[in-house]
Protein backbone atom coordinates (compact mmCIF):
# COMPACT_ATOMS: atom_id res chain seq x y z
CA UNK A 1 0.00 0.00 0.00
CA UNK A 2 1.27 3.44 -0.51
CA UNK A 3 1.25 6.01 2.22
CA UNK A 4 -2.12 6.96 1.51
CA UNK A 5 -3.33 7.87 5.30
CA UNK A 6 -0.82 10.70 5.71
CA UNK A 7 -3.52 12.98 8.06
CA UNK A 8 -4.21 9.84 10.31
CA UNK A 9 -0.64 9.41 10.21
CA UNK A 10 0.98 12.84 10.93
CA UNK A 11 -1.89 13.50 13.67
CA UNK A 12 -1.07 10.27 15.40
CA UNK A 13 2.29 10.85 15.28
CA UNK A 14 1.73 14.38 16.96
CA UNK A 15 -0.62 13.41 19.47
CA UNK A 16 2.44 10.52 20.72
CA UNK A 17 5.16 12.89 20.85
CA UNK A 18 3.15 15.53 22.53
CA UNK A 19 2.32 12.95 25.49
CA UNK A 20 6.46 12.04 25.36
CA UNK A 21 5.43 8.35 24.51
CA UNK A 22 7.84 6.21 21.98
CA UNK A 23 6.26 4.12 20.10
CA UNK A 24 6.62 0.94 21.95
CA UNK A 25 4.93 2.55 25.32
CA UNK A 26 2.46 3.46 23.05
CA UNK A 27 2.15 -0.07 21.50
CA UNK A 28 1.71 -1.61 25.05
CA UNK A 29 -0.84 0.70 26.35
CA UNK A 30 -3.09 -0.33 23.19
CA UNK A 31 -1.94 -4.09 23.33
CA UNK A 32 -0.07 -4.01 20.23
CA UNK A 33 3.51 -4.37 18.96
CA UNK A 34 5.42 -1.60 17.94
CA UNK A 35 5.62 -2.31 14.57
CA UNK A 36 1.89 -1.75 14.26
CA UNK A 37 2.20 1.59 15.38
CA UNK A 38 5.31 2.10 12.81
CA UNK A 39 2.80 1.82 10.02
CA UNK A 40 -0.21 3.91 11.46
CA UNK A 41 2.70 6.27 11.72
CA UNK A 42 4.09 5.82 8.24
CA UNK A 43 0.50 5.72 6.57
CA UNK A 44 0.92 2.44 5.31
CA UNK A 45 -1.74 0.88 7.49
CA UNK A 46 -4.82 2.32 9.00
CA UNK A 47 -6.54 1.09 12.40
CA UNK A 48 -9.89 -0.28 12.84
CA UNK A 49 -12.74 1.20 13.44
CA UNK A 50 -12.22 -0.50 17.34
CA UNK A 51 -8.90 0.65 17.63
CA UNK A 52 -9.37 4.11 17.10
CA UNK A 53 -11.60 4.50 19.94
CA UNK A 54 -8.85 2.77 21.88
CA UNK A 55 -6.20 5.31 20.69
CA UNK A 56 -8.67 8.20 21.57
CA UNK A 57 -8.96 6.99 24.65
CA UNK A 58 -4.97 6.55 25.37
CA UNK A 59 -4.33 10.06 23.99
CA UNK A 60 -7.21 11.77 25.71
CA UNK A 61 -8.64 12.98 22.47
CA UNK A 62 -11.88 13.05 20.80
CA UNK A 63 -12.47 9.78 19.24
CA UNK A 64 -14.67 11.64 16.61
CA UNK A 65 -11.94 13.80 15.27
CA UNK A 66 -9.73 10.78 14.94
CA UNK A 67 -12.48 8.97 12.68
CA UNK A 68 -13.05 12.41 11.24
CA UNK A 69 -9.01 12.59 10.07
CA UNK A 70 -8.77 8.52 8.96
CA UNK A 71 -12.03 9.19 6.83
CA UNK A 72 -10.21 11.95 4.90
CA UNK A 73 -6.77 10.19 4.35
CA UNK A 74 -7.84 8.73 1.66
CA UNK A 75 -6.19 9.92 -1.50
CA UNK A 76 -9.04 8.09 -3.26
CA UNK A 77 -11.55 6.69 -1.35
CA UNK A 78 -13.74 3.70 -2.04
CA UNK A 79 -17.40 4.54 -3.10
CA UNK A 80 -19.99 1.44 -4.11
CA UNK A 81 -23.28 1.56 -5.52
CA UNK A 82 -25.67 -1.26 -5.14
CA UNK A 83 -28.87 -1.52 -7.50
CA UNK A 84 -30.07 -4.83 -8.95
CA UNK A 85 -31.34 -2.66 -12.05
CA UNK A 86 -28.60 -2.36 -14.29
CA UNK A 87 -29.87 0.65 -15.91
CA UNK A 88 -30.52 2.21 -12.87
CA UNK A 89 -26.85 1.42 -11.86
CA UNK A 90 -25.15 2.96 -14.41
CA UNK A 91 -27.07 6.16 -14.46
CA UNK A 92 -26.44 6.08 -10.80
CA UNK A 93 -22.63 5.53 -11.38
CA UNK A 94 -22.34 8.38 -14.12
CA UNK A 95 -23.65 10.61 -11.41
CA UNK A 96 -21.45 9.33 -8.60
CA UNK A 97 -18.60 9.95 -11.23
CA UNK A 98 -19.42 13.43 -12.17
CA UNK A 99 -19.64 14.58 -8.32
CA UNK A 100 -16.61 12.52 -7.08
CA UNK A 101 -14.09 12.52 -9.98
CA UNK A 102 -11.28 11.38 -7.34
CA UNK A 103 -13.15 8.26 -6.36
CA UNK A 104 -12.73 5.05 -6.75
CA UNK A 105 -16.28 4.18 -7.77
CA UNK A 106 -18.03 0.83 -7.91
CA UNK A 107 -21.27 -0.76 -8.87
CA UNK A 108 -23.11 -4.35 -7.84
CA UNK A 109 -25.77 -5.51 -9.10
CA UNK A 110 -25.25 -8.71 -6.42
CA UNK A 111 -24.88 -7.45 -2.95
CA UNK A 112 -22.91 -10.39 -2.11
CA UNK A 113 -20.42 -9.05 -4.12
CA UNK A 114 -20.64 -5.18 -2.59
CA UNK A 115 -20.51 -8.08 1.12
CA UNK A 116 -17.16 -9.41 -0.16
CA UNK A 117 -15.60 -5.58 -1.86
CA UNK A 118 -16.36 -3.98 1.44
CA UNK A 119 -14.35 -6.63 3.44
CA UNK A 120 -10.81 -6.35 1.19
CA UNK A 121 -11.55 -2.39 0.51
CA UNK A 122 -12.36 0.16 3.62
CA UNK A 123 -15.18 1.48 1.64
CA UNK A 124 -16.28 5.17 2.84
CA UNK A 125 -19.61 5.84 1.01
CA UNK A 126 -22.18 3.16 0.15
CA UNK A 127 -25.15 4.19 -2.04
CA UNK A 128 -27.68 1.51 -1.86
CA UNK A 129 -31.34 0.57 -3.14
CA UNK A 130 -33.52 -1.05 -0.98
CA UNK A 131 -34.97 -3.28 -2.71
CA UNK A 132 -31.94 -5.87 -4.16
CA UNK A 133 -33.44 -9.03 -5.14
CA UNK A 134 -34.20 -11.14 -2.13
CA UNK A 135 -32.24 -9.17 -0.02
CA UNK A 136 -32.52 -5.76 1.54
CA UNK A 137 -30.96 -2.95 1.58
CA UNK A 138 -31.24 -2.48 4.95
CA UNK A 139 -29.86 -5.53 5.96
CA UNK A 140 -26.87 -4.58 3.16
CA UNK A 141 -25.78 -1.62 5.29
CA UNK A 142 -25.97 -3.58 8.61
CA UNK A 143 -23.26 -5.73 7.30
CA UNK A 144 -21.40 -2.82 5.93
CA UNK A 145 -20.85 -1.20 9.25
CA UNK A 146 -20.59 -4.40 10.47
CA UNK A 147 -17.64 -4.17 8.86
CA UNK A 148 -16.62 -1.22 8.62
CA UNK A 149 -18.82 1.35 11.26
CA UNK A 150 -17.64 4.41 9.66
CA UNK A 151 -18.75 3.79 5.83
CA UNK A 152 -21.30 6.23 5.09
CA UNK A 153 -24.57 5.05 3.94
CA UNK A 154 -27.27 6.66 1.70
CA UNK A 155 -30.42 4.98 0.53
CA UNK A 156 -31.71 5.20 -2.99
CA UNK A 157 -35.24 3.94 -3.64
CA UNK A 158 -38.51 4.79 -5.61
CA UNK A 159 -40.52 4.57 -2.46
CA UNK A 160 -40.42 7.14 -0.08
CA UNK A 161 -42.78 4.36 2.33
CA UNK A 162 -39.41 3.08 2.82
CA UNK A 163 -37.80 6.37 4.37
CA UNK A 164 -39.27 5.46 8.20
CA UNK A 165 -37.41 1.82 7.93
CA UNK A 166 -33.96 3.53 6.29
CA UNK A 167 -33.91 6.15 9.42
CA UNK A 168 -33.52 3.20 11.90
CA UNK A 169 -30.42 2.07 10.40
CA UNK A 170 -27.23 4.20 10.56
CA UNK A 171 -27.56 5.34 7.00
CA UNK A 172 -27.18 9.01 6.19
CA UNK A 173 -29.24 9.91 4.11
CA UNK A 174 -31.84 9.24 1.65
CA UNK A 175 -33.00 10.00 -1.92
CA UNK A 176 -35.62 9.02 -4.36
CA UNK A 177 -34.84 7.90 -7.81
CA UNK A 178 -33.29 9.18 -10.12
CA UNK A 179 -30.28 10.17 -8.50
CA UNK A 180 -29.30 13.45 -9.39
CA UNK A 181 -25.75 15.46 -9.06
CA UNK A 182 -27.40 18.13 -7.12
CA UNK A 183 -29.77 15.77 -4.62
CA UNK A 184 -26.13 13.66 -4.19
CA UNK A 185 -24.27 17.28 -3.61
CA UNK A 186 -26.77 17.65 -0.66
CA UNK A 187 -26.87 14.07 0.75
CA UNK A 188 -22.77 14.14 0.59
CA UNK A 189 -22.70 17.66 3.18
CA UNK A 190 -24.57 15.51 5.64
CA UNK A 191 -21.69 12.94 6.01
CA UNK A 192 -20.60 11.21 9.25
CA UNK A 193 -17.38 10.94 8.23
CA UNK A 194 -16.26 13.08 5.61
CA UNK A 195 -13.78 12.38 2.86
CA UNK A 196 -12.11 14.39 -0.16
CA UNK A 197 -13.48 13.09 -3.58
CA UNK A 198 -13.09 15.95 -5.69
CA UNK A 199 -15.56 18.41 -7.32
CA UNK A 200 -16.23 22.12 -7.08
CA UNK A 201 -16.59 21.66 -3.18
CA UNK A 202 -13.09 19.51 -2.30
Amino acid sequence: MDHVNNVFAETLRMLRTARGLTQRQLGEQLFVYHSTIARWENGSRLPDAAMISRIANCLSVDAGELFRLAAQSDEMPNVIMADDNEIILSQGLTVLGSVMPNAAITGFIWPTEAVEYAKMNRVTLAVLDIELGTVSGLDLCRTLHEINPCTNVIFLTAYPDYALDAWKTDAIGFMLKPMTPEGLEEQLKKLRYPFSAGGADA
